[in-house]
């Protein structure tokens, strides 16, 4: 389906593109290990400090990520590149998943979104965000909707006009038109809602005062 299908079903998508901009931008990911293990760190973080955190884990690990190389280094370091005890926990369990064979991300990704899904989530410390936003961003699966992704939950709120923001069932109910293209659906809520937050932010940014040019 394209944009401007979509935006004929509901004309809160032509608003995205209206205040983001035309071209949607890139919020996909690398599949398997890396593009999971990459979530986990990512929690709770903003896309700026969580880019900068993880240039600093590949650095550490000699610009190779692996399940090996996570298992090798120690919790300082891994502390240091931006997880917290409990990810540190969580990163540590996903790698030995995966050295031991015990998660095939190859079986995963021939799976239905919903036996994907519960696949994911069985592993400590990945909830369902974290599977449905490794689905779609990686793997690009057309239909996921992830209800507990909070921009999705404030950007729907602000484009529908609600003055609350939505319950997880009036966002699976608003959401039932744009089957099965809601994956497209999310990006450009995503889109819309990042375009409004670097908005915000230069307007508090404080213009520097011109120079005064040379005599």
């Amino acid at each position: 389906m394209s944009v401007e299908h979509l935006a004929a079903l509901d004309p809160i998508f032509a608003e995205c593109l209206r205040v983001g901009g035309p071209a949607i931008r890139d919020f996909s990911r690398p599949t398997g290990f890396v593009g999971l293990l990459r979530m986990v760190m990512e929690q709770q973080l903003s896309t700026k400090v969580a880019l900068a955190l993880w240039a600093k884990l590949q650095e550490r690990l000699g610009g190779v990520v692996t399940p090996d190389a996570i298992l090798a280094v120690d919790d300082d370091t891994l502390r240091a590149c931006g997880f917290s005890r409990q990810k540190v926990g969580y990163a540590r369990g996903l790698a030995e998943a995966v050295a031991s064979g015990r998660l095939d991300f190859d079986a995963i990704h021939a799976m239905a979104d919903e036996e994907a899904i519960a696949h994911l989530v069985a592993l400590k410390g990945i909830g369902r965000w974290s599977a449905e936003v490794y689905l779609m961003t990686t793997l690009d699966r057309p239909d996921i909707w992830p209800i507990g992704d909070l921009a999705i939950q404030l950007g729907v709120q602000r484009l529908k006009g609600w003055a609350d923001k939505p319950t997880p069932r009036q966002l699976i109910e608003v959401a039932e038109p744009w089957r099965p293209h809601r994956s497209l659906a999310a990006r450009l809520v995503w889109h819309h809602y990042v375009a409004l937050q670097e908005q915000a932010r230069a307007l508090k940014t404080p213009k520097r005062a011109a120079s005064t040019p040379p005599a």
